[in-house]
């Protein structure tokens, strides 16, 4: 069994990285397509981030033919992405591609302000206008709607639902960047996992708000909820004031900790609860929670978006220097989780 696999058993998502790079290589932005493990790939495709798109894609599948699973050929990839139903965040091949896209209408999920920035895009200037708001402009590919994270759970394909967070991406002088956290659920068996936008660390954040997202997590770990894609954009050393709204593994471990603190956090509070309804003759001793120590054992840490280097200097990719350094923090922390950094080209089972 691969590192990354799961017992099929538990398996209730398959993705596919079209792109797992945070830039400036073009041909390796953060892309992903994801479909419930029972449906086949033609029943309907999330696209998770849209970076790379159908040229990437053609790539991948002439060094693989069988990435999307055992067939006699290749699918051409304008059919993988006429699959696509739905979207959900970063937009560079969704824009480059949209005059072209195939298939069924394609709504474009993410929070309002989010959307609205596309807005700038598809406004006939920068862009022709592809998208509308609305339900019955059938002329336009593709279709604007916005989440919101008091909503709760938006089922947005067969079987599949979001929930949005809104997350910090650094800010200038006209205020904060906004970024998003998703929480997709397989809804026959309530088991999900978190993907992230770009992050700021809370630490250096002028209102933290990655923390709303580690709080909704925890009680959901590591029964429901055993993966985690998050990104991990600079490697160990980078300067606070140089993050742009990204993270470096020492701040990664940092949110970790969060995460497994609310975890610990969480399951006092459950035993405690569990204590006071039981008859007092048949209460049990109560464990200690000291620490965090194992408190993400179940987890697994997907990294992505790490940026490629532009100087010439590294005696490795980046994404495996990068990785190196997020497992040694997470080990050092004590907090065990597994930690993976994600490669482009692959099928990940969750």
């Amino acid at each position: 069994m691969l590192p990354n696999q799961r017992r099929t058993d538990k398996v209730t998502f398959d993705l596919v990285v079209v792109g797992a790079g945070g830039g400036p290589d073009e041909t390796n932005l953060s892309a992903y397509l994801v479909k419930p493990h029972e449906a086949k790939w033609e029943h309907g495709i999330l696209a998770l981030e849209a970076g790379s798109g159908q040229g990437t894609l053609s790539q991948l599948l002439r060094g693989n033919p069988q990435l999307f699973g055992a067939s006699n050929s290749a699918p051409a990839p304008s059919d993988i992405y006429s699959y696509v139903r739905q979207v959900i965040y970063h937009i560079n091949s969704l824009i480059i591609s949209a005059g072209s896209l195939r298939g069924p209408r394609k709504r474009v999920f993410g929070l309002k302000q989010t959307l609205k920035d596309l807005e700038l895009v598809f406004s006939d200037r920068i862009w022709p206008n592809l998208a509308s708001w609305e339900e019955k402009d059938d002329e336009f590919k593709l279709l604007y709607t916005a989440l919101r994270p008091d909503d709760g759970y938006t089922v947005i394909l067969p079987d599949v639902a979001v929930l949005a967070f809104p997350l910090n991406h650094g800010r200038n002088a006209a205020g904060q960047y906004t970024s998003t956290a998703y929480f997709i659920r397989h809804e026959p068996s309530q088991r999900e996992f978190l993907f992230f936008g770009d992050v700021e660390p809370d630490s250096v954040s002028h209102t933290p708000q990655t923390v709303n997202v580690w709080r909704a997590a925890a009680p959901k770990i590591p029964e429901l909820l055993s993966a985690i894609f998050i990104e991990c954009s600079w490697p160990s050393g980078r300067p606070d004031d140089l993050l742009f709204g990204h993270l470096t593994p020492e701040h990664l471990g940092d949110e970790l900790v969060s995460l497994a603190t609310e975890v610990v956090k969480f399951r006092r509070a459950k035993q405690q609860n569990d204590s006071q309804r039981r008859p007092l003759r048949k209460r049990q001793k109560r464990n200690s929670f000291d620490d965090i120590k194992n408190a993400l054992a179940g987890v697994r840490i997907f990294v992505v978006h790490c940026k490629d280097d532009t100087t010439g200097k590294a005696s490795q990719a980046m994404r495996t220097i990068i990785g190196e350094q997020v497992r040694r923090v997470v080990e050092e922390k004590g907090l065990g989780a597994e930690v993976l950094t994600v490669v482009q080209g692959t099928h990940i089972a969750i």
